[in-house]
């Protein structure tokens, strides 16, 4: 059984993806946490119900379509953290980092406090009294007040909990603690393209081979691999490959189905966006390019600062010669940092660019510090003239500053990050450029069920001016002699809501203390496990007591935790205050001056001082291990460094708070690294050269005396905060215009690659519903005329599905099924072999009818039995049954199957020369290897997918699982002469892991 269910995304505009795959045996699969740009917390209220019943969570891509709920999730869904989550290193590392400029950026990504928690009585009274106090917009404000963001460090945390996996790397995943058994549920990654890290999930279980693969890209681009559907990077073929050919069910994205492709690829695309920049730098204009974080601005800074390197070895009047091109993010630095350390995943070539660098290096001599950084080689993410900007203030002089410029701002959508503040200088100047490199397609049939409209973000807007194109186009001519356009805007304004982080009121602040005693409260007396702690320094009210769990369970405090809320409603005193009742047993610790607490006739938790030592968090391995504990002399050096880099480029003058023990990766220090920390007093900042990262640009003086204290104050004070809502309203002169650096798959792509796939169940979500549906009946008819089909009903039977969100289908494999008995003497004479949890045998048998047994003799007390229980059950159930109590006769009769018996002695001598033995099973060369070892028998990889042993015998892997040994004559020959015989012990070794089965 398969059935699918997705929870955002599926034929609609918004970009969000959440899907449910439903297994065999109640196993339920959650691949991606997506969330749009709204961040709307009812948009979660669907996957909210599933929680319970979650068996495992699969990420896909490093974007906030695809993770960017993750955090919140974990730390409103207590039962979220017990789910395990599984992903790749990259989705992993860049990830983290797109949430913390997240966070970091959009006020509203933390989400409103909730409205049950002011919804009472006491939110009335703590409203009204604001107002009295002369707070007149208190009233009105209680919706606005925002939760506390998660700290770096505590999505960092959340991330650490999502185990890595490696592609092409079959696993077989644990369950969450309230998940069925998995069955022999095995996962496998697959490069996805589109983001680095990016992935294709299959996941095999049972008769069941389902194939999910949401926003790929086939063609190879600059530094992200195209997807794995021929064998990787640079494979080329007429196949998919075996693992991916043939699912049972398909599971695809539409986006970027009806685009067309690109004349000219990759090289035409970044041609094109060079003729757009190169257009608005010669005018000395500035050229804005909003950008992700984290996925696309890789292939897009790589792009840029190669086209750089080339200019500045080309020909003196280059326009780009002259302009600067900059990078803008909170966490830009770490991003780029992660990307130099995970060329792994990228392309080829930006492994062997990789590598000429550093053979340039070593060959000229240079690895040693003072020299020039021009003459070095540098790598694919050593910027030479890409420079970072991490700072608010800097940008600010930068756009001030004139000058041609290209800047790279977070994020797509402009309505957070750098994009947004860089938006409104860069606007008003007719010379400017606004460059889109995705779109912003809006579905006006799809609407969010239930509510209104989503508001529109500021790209989707300047993205509906590029497509109505009121005002004229601009036609430049492009370096190949072709135009390219540039829309008009002619000082049209583009007004909207601005949101800002503001300190809370007293009214407010009396409503968010109400909402933390509540939480507070109802963590203290139910003692859950893994419900979230609140931060002490946030809680007025803490009195150093934190909830910790307990094996005891007491119906009656259970009973008295659920009904919290609904006493403090009723309760008559002051709403910051509960009764000695609620307290019970925990009055003790809550109120001053008692030191005594009556016991008799207390149950449970009642009869006994109320401390919980807290548990150790550990696995079935023990305790869990810290590694900042266990470093090394030369590590902690290495992190004592890092900081004193970072304590140079603050220079004196500048306020720093004591807690602030962030380096410049965004990783806080701990430990013994920590405390030893002092300002770089006596120093100078390193040489530029010596930086690893290149970020010699946003330390320079001007930086630090451009941040001031009322900044730092401004966008980083601590506790509560409500957002604030102001009409905003900028006029643009600047010219729009897009490039489609989106990396998405085309419709050429799909029609190509569908019917290679064969595909017996093609499931299209994630698009909008005009191209979902339109896509659905191109594939309907390219699936039913199959080249090839050796079956010519088996193009007929392939189905296809366009669900909408919260709609499930049935996608089942469909299969035949027939109940046979084997008779004893073939019973007898079976031969059963085990490759590892399967029992395999081979038998040759005739098929005769069933078995005429006469029926048993009953008596009559035990035959009524019978009948009575039957009529019993029949009327106890809602489905009518489908026998009649009269006629039992088939209910009597056990043997009704087909009996699979032995052949006679004259059929046995013609089939049994026909049987040819076969082998069952997959060995892998790893496995091997230990095994080879472990007899003492010298084992090593050489080259790709060949294990050699002894130095003598050879054993490959072809592509479709057959293994190949080969061992010189000469060799084979001595080792039969000494009697070690390395040749027959690994064929013995081979023929152990696998089972040899013959017809019986």
């Amino acid at each position: 059984m398969f059935t699918f269910t997705p929870l955002l995304g599926a034929q609609s505009s918004s970009r969000a993806s959440q899907s449910i795959l439903e297994l065999d045996g109640g196993i339920k699969i959650l691949v991606d946490v997506g969330w749009d740009d709204t961040f709307d917390t009812l948009d979660l209220a669907e996957l909210e119900k599933h929680i319970p019943t979650l068996s495992l969570i699969l990420l896909t891509h490093a974007t906030p379509a695809h993770i960017g709920a993750l955090v919140h999730c974990c730390r409103t869904f207590p039962l979220f953290t017990q789910i395990p989550i599984y992903a790749t290193s990259p989705v992993i590392a860049f990830g983290r980092t797109l949430l913390q400029d997240l966070y970091a950026s959009a006020p509203l990504a933390a989400t409103f406090l909730p409205k049950a928690s002011v919804s009472e009585p006491g939110a009335a009274s703590a409203a009204s009294a604001g107002a009295l106090n002369g707070d007149a917009d208190a009233a009105g404000s209680t919706s606005r007040i925002l939760l506390p963001s998660p700290t770096a460090e505590e999505i960092s945390r959340y991330f650490s909990l999502i185990q890595p996996l490696k592609y092409s790397q079959p696993h077989q995943p644990l369950p969450s603690p309230f998940s069925p058994p998995l069955n022999g549920l095995t996962l496998t990654a697959y490069n996805a393209g589109h983001t680095v890290g990016g992935t294709i999930w299959h996941i095999q279980h049972g008769l069941e081979s389902i194939v999910y693969a949401m926003d790929w890209n086939q063609a190879r681009e600059s530094v992200v691999a195209g997807a794995a559907w021929f064998g990787g990077s640079g494979a080329s073929g007429a196949e998919v490959i075996e693992q991916l050919r043939k699912p049972t069910a398909l599971i695809c994205s539409t986006k970027g189905g009806d685009k067309l492709a690109l004349s000219g690829g990759r090289k035409k695309r970044d041609d094109l966006l060079l003729d757009m920049i190169r257009s608005c730098l010669a005018k000395g204009g500035t050229v804005l390019i909003p950008t992700d974080t984290s996925a696309r601005v890789l292939e897009l800074a790589y792009s840029l600062e190669h086209s750089w390197r080339d200019a500045a070895s080309g020909d003196k009047g280059d326009v780009l010669q002259g302009a600067g091109l900059y990078l803008a993010g909170k966490r830009v630095t770490a991003t780029i940092r992660l990307a130099r350390s995970m060329l792994e995943w990228m392309d080829e070539n930006i492994v062997r660019e990789f590598e000429a660098a550093e053979s340039t290096d070593v060959n000229n001599g240079q690895r040693a510090g003072g020299q020039d950084k021009s003459s070095k080689g540098a790598g694919p993410f050593t910027f030479k003239h890409l420079k970072i900007i991490e700072r608010k203030k800097r940008l600010e002089k930068l756009l001030s500053e004139p000058g041609p410029k290209v800047i790279l701002a977070s994020d797509t959508s402009m309505d957070w990050g750098f994009s947004k503040d860089s938006l409104r200088q860069v606007a008003e100047g007719p010379n400017n450029l606004l460059l889109l490199t995705e779109s912003f397609r809006k579905d006006l049939s799809s609407q969010k069920q239930g509510r209104a409209h989503a508001p529109e973000t500021i790209g989707s807007m300047i993205w509906q001016w590029y497509e109505e194109r009121r005002d004229g186009v601009a036609l430049e001519k492009g370096s190949d002699g072709e135009h390219i356009e540039q829309v008009h805007s002619n000082g049209r304004e583009l007004a909207w809501k601005d949101v800002e982080r503001a300190q809370l009121d007293a009214g407010e602040q009396l409503l968010y203390q109400q909402y933390l005693a509540t939480k507070r409260q109802l963590q203290d007396t139910s003692q859950t496990l893994g419900q979230e702690t609140l931060d002490p320094a946030a809680d007025a009210l803490d009195d150093g007591s934190s909830s910790t769990s307990s094996e005891d369970s007491d119906p009656e405090q259970q009973g008295r935790a659920l009904n919290f809320s609904a006493s403090l409603a009723h309760a008559t005193r002051s709403k910051l205050a509960v009764s000695d009742e609620d307290l019970g047993i925990n009055i003790l610790l809550r109120r001053k001056n008692v030191y005594d607490y009556d016991v008799r006739g207390k149950k449970g938790r009642e009869r006994i001082f109320p401390y919980v030592a807290p548990r150790k968090k550990g696995d079935e391995y023990g305790e869990f291990i810290r590694p900042e504990e266990y470093l090394r002399a030369e590590e902690r050096e290495e992190i004592d460094m890092q900081q004193r880099r970072t304590d140079a480029e603050t220079k004196l003058g500048q306020k720093r708070r004591w807690d602030e023990t962030a380096g410049s990766n965004g990783r806080k220090l701990s430990g013994g690294a920590a405390g030893r920390k002092r300002p770089h007093l006596d120093g100078k900042p390193q040489d530029a050269n010596e930086d690893d990262m290149s970020l010699a640009s946003d330390g320079e003086d001007a930086d630090a005396a451009i941040e001031s204290d009322g900044e730092l104050e401004a966008q980083s004070f601590e506790g509560p905060a409500k957002a604030i809502y102001n009409d905003q309203a900028i006029t643009i002169n600047a010219r729009i215009a897009f490039i489609d650096f989106m990396g998405l798959h085309d419709k050429r792509s799909l029609e190509m690659l569908i019917p290679l796939i064969q595909p017996q169940k093609l499931i299209l979500v994630g698009g909008m519903k005009e191209e979902t549906l339109a896509l659905a009946s191109e594939c309907q008819k390219l699936l039913s005329a199959k080249p090839g089909t050796a079956d010519s009903a088996l193009g007929t039977t392939a189905m296809v599905f366009t669900p909408a969100n919260g709609n499930s289908i049935d996608a089942s494999v469909d299969t035949n099924a027939w109940m046979v008995k084997l008779s004893n003497t073939l019973v007898r004479r079976l031969n059963w072999q085990h490759v590892r949890s399967l029992g395999v045998v081979a038998l040759t048998a005739q098929l005769r009818g069933p078995e005429q047994v006469a029926p048993e003799i009953e008596d009559a007390e035990t035959s009524g039995k019978k009948m009575k229980q039957l009529r019993d059950e029949a009327a106890s159930s809602a489905v009518a049954p489908t026998f009649e109590l009269g006629d039992n006769k088939a209910s009597d009769r056990p043997d009704v199957y087909p009996l699979l018996d032995t052949l006679p002695a004259s059929m046995a001598a013609g089939t049994r020369s026909m049987a040819r033995p076969l082998h069952v099973g997959d060995l892998r060369l790893a496995d091997l290897r230990k095994l080879m070892q472990a007899a003492g028998h010298i084992a090593e990889f050489r080259g790709e997918g060949t294990l050699l042993i002894d130095k003598s015998v050879a054993v490959r892997k072809s592509g479709t699982g057959k293994i190949e040994v080969e061992a010189t004559a000469q060799s084979a020959a001595a080792q039969s002469a000494r009697g070690s015989g390395s040749f027959l012990a690994v064929k013995r070794k081979i023929y152990e892991g696998l089972a040899v089965v013959a017809g019986n």
